[in-house]
């Protein structure tokens, strides 16, 4: 196996199959649709022929998450609130216009921002020291423990 592995977008995938044709393990014909992670040796073909653009290269061990500052993470989360606040307003005027796709879309994208700026300051990383943490904390919760420990158990911190 290589470096990395393949990956196909199945939302864009214009199954034009060239995947098929190239691929030399058969790793992109299985009945999932996805490419068999454990067949494929990551040489890249597949990725190289789809016309569609579907397939992409992905490492098969990410790299360790760069570490922040104190400051930035302050900094990050004072923005990401003030998205949630804009958040609530919006949704208390979309409450009032319920068509208006223009406040939906401005929650959409304050979502996204927000996304964004949890994973830069270190979050929602799978693989994060932060992410098993927050795993951890949560399996208190018995409604959710057996779910959380199998996440655990796959998840691996490269921290």
């Amino acid at each position: 196996m290589g470096k990395s592995h393949a990956y196909r977008n199945l939302k864009i995938c214009s199954k034009d199959c060239l995947c098929l044709f190239v691929c030399p393990t058969g790793a992109a014909n299985n009945e999932t649709g996805q490419i068999d992670f454990n067949t494929c040796i990551g040489c890249g073909a597949c990725a190289a022929a789809c016309p569609a653009k579907a397939i992409t290269m992905v490492p098969n061990k990410m790299p360790a998450q760069q570490k922040k500052d104190s400051k930035m993470v302050s900094e990050l989360f004072k923005i990401a609130d003030s998205k949630i606040e804009e958040i609530k307003i919006l949704n208390y005027l979309l409450k009032h216009n319920p068509n208006n796709h223009l406040i939906k879309a401005l929650i959409h994208s304050n979502k996204v921002i927000i996304e964004d700026l949890m994973r830069e300051a270190g979050y929602m990383l799978p693989q994060s020291k932060n992410t098993h943490n927050l795993l951890n904390k949560l399996k208190s919760n018995s409604d959710i423990k057996d779910k959380v420990e199998q996440l655990l158990d796959k998840l691996e911190v490269n921290e």
